[in-house]
């Protein structure tokens, strides 16, 4: 016979933590990393519509800059990134951009 708590109980108890907040260099790494990465989504949506979408190293720090600056940290990530490329998302299907946008 075991003794202990079960995990139910355990799941409803306060967890109290510091977190430091994210640098530039772990919010570039959460843009272009994870197998899910911003990154790669939009890559992905831009070439439904046959073009191709690079990010320059300096784009991507310029998008963890913003989300330092606005204090959102790696949940900000997308709505940056949205703003950033929504006028090409509308533009690039009708004028029919050159291959490399």
């Amino acid at each position: 016979m075991k003794f202990g708590l079960i995990p139910e109980f355990i799941g409803r108890l306060p967890v109290i933590t510091s977190v430091r907040p994210l640098d530039q260099e772990a919010l570039v790494q959460i843009l272009t990393e994870p197998r899910n990465a911003l990154v790669k989504q939009y890559a992905k949506l831009f070439e439904l519509d046959n073009v191709e979408l690079d990010f320059s190293d300096d784009a991507l720090e310029a998008i963890a800059d913003q989300a330092v600056l606005r204090g959102t940290g790696a949940r900000g990530l997308r709505a940056i990134m949205e703003e950033v490329l929504l006028s090409s998302c509308t533009r690039c299907p009708p004028v029919r951009m050159s291959p490399a946008c």
